[in-house]
């Protein structure tokens, strides 16, 4: 049976799922960052773990405020906002230069970008085995679904991050579903309103409000 992938809709659940993310050993710091990213750029989880350093770090490793890049699926130009991820994207930096620090032999995290280093790893996600390559999306899923197991949550999934910050900014936007539509690059309303799981909600919450005498 296929799983089905929804939004995080509680702030209690999505506190928790952050937190089994961030807790993990090792790599923890990295695949919060992750969906943090995914969370609030909308970006599909395969545009996301394919970002680079230097997409969103500037020579001096400050967070850029947009970084640019073209959508794997729909091959549309998209310009990212990056200030509300701006202070994870800092920690992860940080978390970066340690990985540095006391990984030298292994090199996995460092980029000819930073501090005139000649560093290994181009990928702002890079796999710990394999530092050549970014975390894939197969890994990935493997580290929602360990969190759906700890968590007793049977919806996480690799489009977790990305429907959770799409529905997050539809909430909060009175229900702006025109400006969701832009931010997931989708053609439709309708495309829209589906991938949320809203178009039924949406349906009954107006027939809610009728009066069928």
């Amino acid at each position: 049976m296929k799983q089905i992938v929804k939004p995080i809709k509680d702030s209690w659940v999505l506190s928790e799922v952050q937190k089994s993310l961030l807790e993990k050993e090792t790599t923890g710091r990295r695949n919060y960052t992750i969906f943090q990213v995914g969370k609030s750029t909308l970006l599909r989880v395969s545009d996301v773990l394919s970002l680079k350093k230097s997409d969103v770090f500037d020579e001096n490793g400050r967070v850029k405020r947009n970084a640019y890049i073209i959508d794997k699926k729909t091959k549309k130009h998209n310009v990212l906002y990056l200030k509300p991820v701006e202070r994870d994207l800092n920690d992860y930096f940080d978390w970066l230069k340690d990985q540095q620090l006391y990984n030298r032999k292994k090199k996995i995290y460092r980029s000819s970008n930073f501090n005139g280093n000649v560093l290994t790893s181009p990928w702002l996600f890079p796999s710990i085995r394999h530092a050549e390559r970014h975390i894939d999306g197969k890994a990935y899923w493997k580290i929602m679904n360990e969190v759906g197991k700890e968590l007793n949550i049977d919806y996480l999934g690799t489009h977790t991050m990305r429907k959770t910050g799409a529905y997050r900014v539809y909430q909060q936007t009175n229900h702006n579903i025109g400006l969701v539509m832009k931010l997931l690059n989708h053609s439709s309303e309708e495309m829209t309103l589906a991938y949320l799981g809203l178009d039924q909600d949406t349906r009954e919450q107006i027939l809610d409000t009728i009066d069928f005498g």
